[in-house]
């Protein structure tokens, strides 16, 4: 199996997790709800992972339309959990699709934004973004 497969198994499989964690809730309002010392709901770090994939990698890799709003996905609140569900799972199908058809050789090109002040190979970006994820998967779940 291919660097490029195993990576995208890995991103579905945990966005499924998080699709989960958001049927999860109780209610619509448990999901907005800031605990103390937290500074981010359940709610805002779904849609905060959503447009961070959407643009990274469907944007950036897949050549995907999208216009991401960083600040909305912090400050949104509302929307309701089969909706959140199911642009998840739209966006884990995105994530999947595209990271598994990348060849090797796009693997190693520079991604094609620089996003943290170091030139990073795709490979390497994607690694960061699927620790960003499992990161704010496990505040989710927490």
């Amino acid at each position: 199996m291919s660097f490029a497969i195993e990576l995208a198994s890995l991103f579905r499989r945990d966005i499924a997790r998080l699709v989960q964690e958001v049927q999860a809730f109780p209610d619509e309002a448990s999901l907005w709800e800031t605990r103390p010392g937290v500074s981010n709901s359940a709610g805002n770090l779904a849609l905060h992972l959503e447009g961070n994939l959407r643009d990274f990698i469907g944007r950036q890799l897949g050549g995907v339309d999208y216009t991401r709003q960083r600040e909305l996905e912090f400050s949104s609140k509302g929307v309701g959990r089969e909706e959140l569900a199911e642009r998840l799972e739209a966006v884990q199908e995105l994530v999947f699709g595209t990271v598994a058809g990348l060849a090797p050789g796009q693997l190693e090109e520079v991604y094609p934004i620089n996003v943290l002040g170091v030139e990073l190979t795709t490979r390497q970006f994607l690694l960061h973004l699927y620790g960003h994820l499992s990161f704010h998967l496990g505040q989710v779940d927490y």
